[in-house]
């Protein structure tokens, strides 16, 4: 059945959703590397890189500096489709920074858990007042 919403799978991946957003602003980076689905055909498109396979995201996690990752959410949208797939969407704001990050991921359950298999990042000028 291709429940959605169901909620102990949408608890699942809200925890994970929460484990890589505390991950990503403290830069642990093992942990952001664990998240992420070992495979060659996962990909993550950043603000300012394309990122083909697990080994790419992983060299970039390693090279990134790990300051200025502080963020605020200001929006949240997590789906789950059945009890294996799901996406999560935020939008967020840096201090000092007007424009509106949005950052897109798309989840599977695998036999380690939940994965993030796609992500996208990027930014968007904020609305003129």
């Amino acid at each position: 059945m291709n429940e959605i919403n169901n909620p102990d799978v949408l608890a699942e991946v809200n925890a994970a959703f929460d484990a890589y957003e505390r991950a990503l602003v403290t830069n642990d980076v093992a942990l952001l590397d664990a998240l992420f689905f070992d495979s060659p055909q996962t990909l993550r498109y950043g603000a300012t890189e394309n990122l083909y396979g697990y080994d790419a995201i992983r060299a970039f996690r390693a090279a990134r500096p790990g300051m200025g990752l502080a963020r605020t959410m200001t929006a949240r949208v997590v789906t789950t489709y059945g009890d294996s797939f799901a996406v999560a969407n935020i939008e967020f704001r840096r201090e000092g920074n007007p424009r509106i990050g949005r950052q897109s991921q798309t989840w599977m359950k695998t036999t380690d858990g939940w994965r993030v298999v796609c992500a996208h990042v990027s930014w968007m000028e904020a609305p003129s007042p």
